[in-house]
């Protein structure tokens, strides 16, 4: 009645998902582990925590070292195994982390925090009565004035459906008035 409403923001398609998700996955793994830090940096972009960051940071000198490794000593030695090794496994490691953590965050629901109900409660601090006031009472809260929710323009189309309501209620009540009020048929 009062026009659109903000809602959820738009979402990517399937496919789009669907393809980034192979991307960043095929950058840990088909470079060797050489861009392993890729997914992971994706992870630690989409959740924030500490620790995935830590692990995007900690990959990147850890499979440039393996791949110093792997340039500098023969192709026979042992180590130079090992390191080859340890990069496919730095790149298999982050790109099924990554697969992981993006297929859970795109499958839960996300929430639409929306517009606070007009009378919300204060989210400043409450003091109750067994508060310790100290030498000095506790300050008042600060109650910032509401201001009423701001209406959007309607719709040109809206606009014409209320105009045309407003000519049908305008006939019927004309027509009922030369009726005398009857209520009834022809």
């Amino acid at each position: 009645m009062y026009g659109n409403s903000a809602g959820p923001p738009p979402t990517r398609g399937a496919a789009t998902v669907i393809t980034l998700r192979v991307l960043y996955a095929a950058a840990g793994f088909l470079t060797c582990g050489l861009l392993a830090c890729v997914p992971l940096f994706r992870v630690a972009v989409l959740r924030g925590r500490w620790y995935d960051w830590t692990a995007a940071w900690a990959s990147l000198p850890l499979s440039i070292g393996c791949l110093a490794v792997v340039g500098s000593l023969p192709e026979t030695d042992h180590r130079t195994d090992a390191a080859m090794a340890g990069l496919l496994l730095i790149g298999a490691a982050a790109s099924a982390y990554f697969l992981v953590i993006d297929i859970r965050a795109h499958t839960a629901p996300r929430p639409f925090l929306g517009n606070p109900p007009p009378h919300a409660p204060f989210p400043g601090p409450h003091y109750g009565p067994g508060h310790p006031v100290g030498p000095y009472p506790p300050p008042a809260p600060v109650q910032h004035p509401v201001a009423p929710p701001q209406q959007q323009p309607a719709p040109a189309r809206i606009d014409q459906v209320r105009a045309e309501l407003d000519e049908l209620s305008d006939y019927l009540r004309n027509h009922d008035g030369r009726d005398g009020g009857r209520q009834g048929g022809r």
